[in-house]
């Protein structure tokens, strides 16, 4: 006879600090997903193994795991933690970044910050990050309309449509970051970089549990988290 399978069997713990992060299925579930969109075993073995290896915090809003219907799940890192971690790596030496705008008369200029006139285009956002070991910095520029989060019907949403000039600076943001910081970075993306893709594509990141068979490990798993 095969054996129960309980929480315990997926239970992934490691440490952060002195701090013990422990994910069941259950606890993912119901804390990070926070809605009633099954996640797979596929989809639980890759966040919390991302979340391990690259030492996120879940609780506190490092990593997310967005699941809607039975669409794949999203695996996407906070913002915020790119910056934290840029910060603190002693080679880091600083940042800029702003927009691609097109003016009245047609030229193309990259402004810092994130303001774009009424009558200026907004094409795109770029950053340059700066390491104390590198003689010249990590550029990358990016075009609003490749990454600009869109509905099904093709129309921006609501993020996109109302801070477009501060969503598309994120994006460039983060890609230079990863770009200057690979061995920091590396797999980990933010929801404004996955924001546009069609809801039929796979999850953006390369996931190594793409083949295991796609078992509903919250019907299949029994939800024991006192034993």
């Amino acid at each position: 006879m095969s054996k129960e399978l309980t929480t315990k069997d997926y239970a992934v713990t490691y440490n952060i600090g002195d701090d013990e992060i422990r994910l069941t299925p259950a606890i993912v579930q119901n804390y990070i997903v926070g809605n009633d969109s099954k996640i797979t075993l596929p989809e639980f073995k890759f966040f919390t193994e991302l979340c391990k290896a690259r030492k996120l915090n879940p609780f506190l809003k490092e990593a997310y795991c967005i699941k809607y219907g039975s669409q794949p799940a999203q695996i996407v890192v906070g913002k915020d933690v790119f910056l934290k971690r840029a910060d603190a790596h002693p080679q880091y030496n600083g940042k800029e970044s702003g927009v691609i705008i097109q003016k009245e008369d047609g030229t193309i200029e990259e402004r810092p910050g994130c303001f774009v006139a009424p009558e200026e285009k907004l094409l795109g956002g770029w950053a340059k990050v700066y390491r104390k070991d590198r003689d010249y910095p990590s550029y990358m520029s990016v075009s609003f309309d490749e990454v600009a989060g869109k509905k099904s019907n093709g129309e921006l949403n609501s993020n996109w449509k109302r801070q477009g000039a501060t969503m598309v600076e994120k994006v460039a943001k983060v890609r230079a970051l990863r770009e200057a910081f690979i061995e920091e970075f590396q797999g980990m993306y933010t929801e404004e970089e996955v924001a546009n893709r069609p809801q039929h594509e796979e999850n953006t990141l390369e996931n190594p549990f793409e083949n295991t068979p796609q078992v509903d490990i919250v019907q299949e798993v029994v939800r024991d988290e006192t034993e």
